[in-house]
């Protein structure tokens, strides 16, 4: 949606009948080191208490706090002050998910940069989350990571070591992204669902390959999507699972509408044919 006004995007999502928004901060959607952020997070605030949705913040921007490399700088930086830059932004970010009544706030460990090895990074993230983890604690609002193929954390087995290494703080949760599932992890994405369900806390949906990392529409890729609802609806998770087609903005206002649709059909379909044959 990054295409139209946020005011505007988050009149359709609630048009169209969605219940709440993955809302990224970003130059365009509620700039988080544009001056007044805690008065544009008021009006953000009404906005969505006036249309009834609820949100999650995302804090995957490609390019809101260097305009020359992408996602940068990460938690893994080799310069301590630009690992310091990313942690403020989260800092921030979990101030405004507060401030909004945000379901948790989402973020990733990065790449490992050239010439580092794994023990150094896994240190450099464990660092550099404390802090993050403290103010999730004290705002009430879950930190919740998201595996990303690529990254230091990248699957379901590195956010246990990361919970592990950081002694199972009460604040860290997960994000799962259906799609990377389908993408990488061994089992399928119902039973990643399943076996993600006591630390579950944020849910990204859109259709994908195996062994291809490209974001796509629903119906474009594998995925059988009404195991994976029935397998969400059967954890009891209550957070907001969001379609994420970060590629697609030119097409927001139409994917937004077959997306929801789509999810409905699923849905049904996940009623009628539960896990198991049991009774529907």
């Amino acid at each position: 949606m990054t295409d139209l006004r946020l005011d505007d995007a988050l009149g359709l999502l609630a048009d169209l009948g969605y219940a709440g928004v993955g809302l990224t901060l970003d130059h365009m959607h509620l700039d988080p080191l544009a001056p007044d952020l805690a008065a544009r997070t008021r009006h953000v605030a009404r906005r969505l208490e006036s249309l009834g949705l609820t949100v999650t913040i995302e804090t995957g921007a490609r390019y809101v706090l260097d305009p020359r490399r992408k996602h940068g700088p990460s938690l893994l930086d080799p310069d301590p002050d630009a690992r310091a830059a990313r942690v403020r932004l989260l800092l921030r970010a979990v101030q405004v998910a507060s401030d909004l009544g945000a379901h948790a706030v989402h973020c990733f460990s990065g790449i490992t940069p050239e010439g580092t090895s794994d023990e150094t990074a896994w240190q450099r993230l464990a660092e550099a989350l404390g802090p993050v983890l403290d103010a999730s604690f004290g705002a009430a609002v879950p930190l919740a990571i998201e595996p990303e193929p690529g990254h230091l954390l990248s699957t379901l087995a590195d956010f246990h070591q990361l919970r592990h290494e950081l002694g199972d703080p009460q604040s860290l949760g997960l994000t799962l992204d259906i799609g990377h599932c389908q993408c990488l992890e061994p089992r399928s994405p119902a039973d990643c669902v399943r076996a993600a369900a006591p630390w579950l806390r944020h849910v990204q949906i859109e259709d994908m390959r195996r062994g291809v990392h490209e974001h796509l529409p629903f119906g474009d890729g594998e995925i059988d999507f009404p195991p994976v609802l029935e397998a969400l609806a059967s954890t009891g998770y209550q957070g907001l699972t969001v379609v994420e087609l970060p590629r697609h903005s030119h097409a927001g206002p139409q994917l937004a509408s077959r997306s929801i649709e789509f999810l409905h059909k699923a849905a049904a379909e996940a009623i009628r044919t539960p896990a198991g044959g049991g009774t529907p």
